[in-house]
């Protein structure tokens, strides 16, 4: 499978301060990557520079198989892009705004108009095109900016976190409508604050810290770096978190708001079995014991507190 995007020690600096300190970066064309990383971690910064938005100061990037710096214009030929803010004219009607973009795009009005038929019907849109945007709901209108950022067909599309503000029900109509562009073929770059949004939608992630990336891998390996299983235990009384954790096997962690107490995992039902005898033995009354995957999140919070210490 050909590389879709490739960045090889790209540095950029504002004034004193390290956006990117040396990013490396490789997506395989047709998959959706995600990126991961705390506020400032350098995610917009990265995308801006793939999409030929801004300059970096060292290193190379090639996106569909140019380099941004010596080959802007045969990049942007080849991309879309799909920022945190809607980009489309709430006065305007949804087809409106595709015509407007093909039009910007020099694809002549019975092109334009041909194409912004086509991706109302692709993203489910077809009996809203002519009325005004402002009355879309907040799925719908992010759909239509997803279906603007494909005008032209692009083989690679970034999107900058793109379900930012919406609820759950216009989270999923976004997420469906990027699995079947990347069914399609196209392949996409996700940055991303949802940490459920990567772990659905992306097949391979990147955690990026400080400017760099800190870990690389798919869903299940990012998680296995937390050591497989883990055993939580939900405990009716709160005083008694610190008489359980020598009960569990390996490091605890502890949320006391939640009376939780949790531990890894190597042998799920005897781990579950000799945790359950264990506190009848003690005589402490749990609520709740349950085995589990280690979180996405847990994953996060975990790589960047090491990448920082």
């Amino acid at each position: 499978m050909t590389d879709a995007i490739v960045v090889e020690g790209a540095r950029k600096r504002y004034g004193e301060k390290k956006a990117l300190d040396g990013l490396d970066l490789t997506v395989a064309g047709g998959t959706v990557h995600g990126v991961l990383g705390p506020n400032g971690a350098g995610k917009t910064t990265a995308v801006r520079i793939m999409a030929t938005l801004l300059r970096h100061d060292e290193g190379t990037v090639r996106v569909a198989g140019h380099d941004v710096r010596t080959d802007a214009a045969a990049v942007r030929r080849r991309i879309g892009l799909l920022g945190q803010h809607a980009a489309v004219d709430e006065e305007l009607g949804g087809r409106q705004n595709l015509e407007m973009f093909g039009r910007l795009h020099h694809l002549g009005a019975r092109r334009a108009g041909v194409r912004a038929d086509e991706l109302l019907e692709r993203f489910g849109l077809a009996d809203t095109g002519r009325k005004a945007v402002k009355q879309y709901s907040g799925g719908m209108r992010r759909r239509l900016d997803l279906a603007a950022s494909l005008i032209t067909d692009p083989k690679v599309l970034f999107l900058d976190e793109p379900t930012t503000g919406l609820d759950p029900r216009g989270r999923a109509e976004v997420w469906s409508a990027v699995r079947s562009l990347v069914g399609g073929g196209t392949t996409v770059l996700l940055t991303t604050q949802y940490l459920e949004e990567a772990d659905q939608l992306a097949d391979r992630i990147s955690v990026i810290d400080a400017g760099r990336v800190v870990a690389d891998g798919t869903a299940d390996q990012l998680k296995a770096k937390l050591g497989g299983d883990r055993i939580d235990v939900v405990l009716h009384d709160a005083a008694d978190l610190a008489r359980v954790a020598p009960l569990l096997p390996g490091e605890t962690t502890i949320d006391e708001d939640r009376r939780l107490i949790s531990a890894p995992v190597s042998d799920r039902m005897a781990a579950l079995t000799e945790t359950v005898r264990a506190l009848e033995a003690a005589g402490v009354e749990a609520e709740d014991v349950a085995l589990r995957r280690p979180t996405l999140d847990e994953v996060f919070l975990h790589l960047t507190k090491e990448a920082s210490a």
